[in-house]
């Protein structure tokens, strides 16, 4: 028992500490996870032999993280996707394990272990590369969908992979275990006592195939018929642990079927996931399953860290570097050429081609179960895992490198544009609306309902074709450039509505305005607090933070189910909105653009200041409110004649 303390504080502390550190400095959780475990492990020693144990019981942690992905994946979504998930995805894994299989055939290895190793660094790594996907904003971009696309067939196909490793694994003599009985090679035998129980020992081969089959379509039926029942009975005892101890129930009861039939307890977890998926329990069942999962595989990649063996490192220190950079050069080579041949354009090119070209987590799983199936050798086995570790770690090195590139090829592009011809304005309003994002085209829509006219400019080719397509008259051009500005009317209008997605380029368009008409009203659209007070050094006259009005009105709603009533919650906001519009006044000079609001000691107290007046402001609201209804409900004085 002391033992099973000391390891799980070890293992706790070094995830508290280790994980957030390696975020911190960007590399992921993934990476933060291997490094700690390397760290408790070959490094410190700390777990030691323990390590192997270890990851028996944390590979429950990959069982819940398919299981999770299958409870994504409705059959109709994936038919919907099936053009890019079996043109793109399938053809980036199919290509890129023909040629990784090829180089480690050329390199000495058995037919059947090449397979095996292009399969397993086939695959990228979702978790760091979504997350730093969503970091930069570039998730919705061409190259981000693309990127997506090919992760979600790679999470796919880990299954077919899970299936199909067994049946490479190499020759196996038979062992005579310290119980006496017989075992595999790489297997650990247990006392007979404790030996796992299986429905197709003894079995003629169409007998096992149909027991196989059986439990496949029980556990189909189970998901669709009986796991109903299992839940509304969790639900009647309104106890939060009896919903989890259901959730969990599943997955282990679906995994522990796919054992009893000799297939992984991954690929059974991921079917019960998809049967699943479409249940009204789903996002319970994803509610109450995700903490397990994400402990239990960061226990996972922990384990996977501590058992990396850096003696074949310093053994190999230069083939391990050789065999990841030709890794990354191989996937980056496969990756580049599917995106000309699906016609991406140059930054979506290259985010889709150096986001994907490192080895993924998955790998380690692969690793893990090639190693227990015999499939690998443990040399190998522990080479592999250095490679994918290593090229993971190169992954933000390559998101870098991508940003140079898009830096470089942006500034190219606005080079470019500079001589495109844009469109030729036929028309001039009085009001000029730079931008038709979801926010300018309100703007426009409520300014033309009341019949005055407009000219629209934005340099989206695609937004101002949707205009036209609703009969709204657009331009396009880039509405920061002046000669543009000019043809649009700039030197006669009378407002400016600066409404770009892009907040630097909405403050250079004010900026520009207000050094050539002074005596224009400029409204523009704000990002956050400090971009209005960017705005409001460029000279903008009315300011506009695109999140703030629709807060209040949410904060009124929230007041008006609270016992408040329409009239006092409409004028708490009123007060806040007048105190807040105050608070940017005082605090806009305070503002220093080279130094963060946290380490500006003028701003902070001022802020602080103003927000025990807004405290004052509110509660005299109320009390005024309270006199209004109390003058209301007293009685009329006599009427004197």
């Amino acid at each position: 028992m002391e033992g099973f303390f000391d390891d799980a504080t070890i293992l706790l502390g070094a995830a508290v500490i280790g994980v957030p550190l390696a975020i911190r400095l960007g590399l992921g959780s993934v990476l933060g996870y291997l490094l700690a475990g390397i760290a408790i492990g070959p490094l410190l020693a700390l777990i030691g032999t323990d390590a192997e144990t270890l990851r028996h019981y944390s590979e429950f942690g990959v069982v819940m993280m398919l299981f999770l992905i299958g409870l994504e994946l409705e059959p109709r979504t994936l038919w919907d996707m099936r053009d890019k998930l079996i043109g793109m995805g399938g053809l980036q894994i199919t290509v890129t394990t023909a040629i990784i299989a090829l180089l480690s055939y050329v390199m000495g290895e058995t037919v059947n272990m090449s397979v095996a190793i292009g399969l397993i660094l086939a695959l990228s790594s979702t978790a760091i590369v979504l997350q730093t996907l969503s970091e930069k904003g570039l998730m919705k971009s061409s190259g981000g969908k693309a990127t997506f696309s090919v992760l979600l067939t790679q999470d796919i196909a880990v299954i077919p992979m899970l299936a199909l490793l067994p049946l490479l694994a190499m020759p196996m003599v038979p062992q005579i275990g310290p119980s006496g009985s017989i075992i595999r090679p790489g297997v650990v035998d247990h006392d007979t006592s404790h030996a796992a129980v299986s429905l197709i020992d003894g079995l003629a081969g169409w007998q096992a195939t149909l027991v196989i089959l059986i439990v496949i379509v029980a556990v189909i039926l189970g998901g669709i018929y009986l796991s109903p029942r299992l839940f509304r009975l969790a639900h009647m005892s309104k106890l939060r642990e009896i919903h989890t101890a259901a959730a969990l129930l599943t997955v282990f009861g679906i995994a522990y079927l796919m054992m009893l039939v000799g297939l992984s307890p991954a690929l059974g977890a991921f079917l019960g996931g998809v049967v699943l998926a479409s249940s009204e329990f789903r996002h319970e069942l994803e509610a109450n399953i995700e903490p397990f999962k994400g402990l239990l595989l960061g226990v996972f990649f922990l384990s996977v860290g501590a058992a990396i063996d850096f003696n074949v490192m310093l053994d190999n220190v230069s083939t391990v570097i050789g065999l990841t950079v030709l890794l990354v050069v191989t996937k980056a080579a496969v990756l580049l050429g599917l995106a000309k041949l699906f016609n991406l354009n140059k930054r979506d090119k290259w985010l889709f081609t150096l986001g994907l070209a490192q080895a993924g987590e998955f790998g380690f799983v692969l690793v893990s179960f090639s190693l227990q199936e015999n499939v690998l050798p443990e040399r190998l086995a522990q080479t592999l895992l250095l490679v994918i570790a290593l090229s993971m770690l190169l992954t933000p090195l390559l998101f870098i490198l991508y940003d140079a590139i898009a830096h470089r090829q942006g500034e190219h592009r606005e080079a470019t544009d500079a001589h495109r011809k844009h469109d030729e304005i036929t028309e001039q309003g009085s009001i000029i609306i730079a931008g038709i994002g979801r926010f300018g085209q309100v703007v426009n829509r409520m300014v033309q309902m009341a019949g005055v006219k407009c000219t629209v400019l934005d340099h989206d080719l695609a937004a101002i074709e949707l205009m036209r397509n609703f009969g709204f008259k657009a331009f396009y051009g880039d509405p920061t450039r002046p000669v543009l500005l000019y043809a649009a009317g700039l030197k006669e209008a009378r407002v400016l509505v600066a409404a770009l997605d892009d907040k630097h380029a909405t403050t250079r368009l004010v900026r520009y305005a207000r050094s050539q008409r002074p005596d224009l009203h400029i409204v523009a659209r704000a990002h956050d607090r400090v971009h209005v007070y960017e705005l409001y050094q460029a000279g903008a006259d009315d300011i506009v933070r695109e999140m703030f009005d629709s807060s209040l009105r949410a904060a009124r709603y929230v007041l008006e189910n609270m016992d408040f009533s329409e009239f006092e919650a409409n004028e708490m906001e009123r007060a806040f909105f007048k105190h807040d519009r105050m608070t940017l006044r005082e605090l806009a000079p305070l503002w220093d653009p080279n130094r963060s609001l946290s380490n500006n000691p003028a701003y902070l107290a001022r802020a602080r200041e103003l927000n025990k007046v807004l405290e004052t402001a509110l509660v005299t609201a109320l009390e005024v409110q309270e006199l209004e209804q109390r003058d209301e409900k007293a009685p009329s004085p006599p009427t004197v004649d």
